[in-house]
């Protein structure tokens, strides 16, 4: 992830809730920054690690890294859920592919749903259930 958009993630983070700003405890002692907050939750999706796995890197426990990711997915979709977590429409998709195309990969737009194309996630696709359905019809 490039560095502006991690900022950018924190930072729309930290105006909607104020979990992810930083903060002092009741001895004026700064606690958990926004920074750690958010990174202990990257990296826990983006290698699928688990809560305890982190908490000699970031220094944060597994309790409070749970807490973190349940925040960050319940905030990340209220700020960004309208804009970037809807489905795909015909324009969406035009666009894509033309990325695609312009890439070298003509057909291609992406990864499916965002993820690892996993079997499981290929299964619960509404990406590949409605290209599936769509092969069937025009065959």
């Amino acid at each position: 992830m490039r560095r502006e958009l991690f900022l950018r993630i924190v930072e729309a983070l930290g105006n909607h809730d104020n979990y992810f700003q930083m903060r002092v405890d009741g001895v004026r002692k700064k606690i958990l920054s926004p920074l750690q907050k958010c990174t202990v939750v990257i990296r826990m999706l983006a290698y699928i690690s688990p809560a305890d796995n982190l908490d000699e890197y970031v220094r944060i426990d597994e309790s409070t890294a749970i807490e973190c990711l349940e925040r960050f997915v319940i905030s990340v979709n209220g700020i960004f859920g309208a804009q970037y977590l809807r489905k795909s429409n015909k324009e969406d998709i035009a666009h894509l592919l033309q990325i695609g195309e312009s890439r070298g990969f003509p057909g291609m737009f992406g990864s499916i749903d965002c993820s690892n194309n996993y079997i499981n996630v290929l299964n619960q696709s509404d990406v590949f259930t409605n290209v599936s359905r769509s092969a069937l019809q025009s065959a």
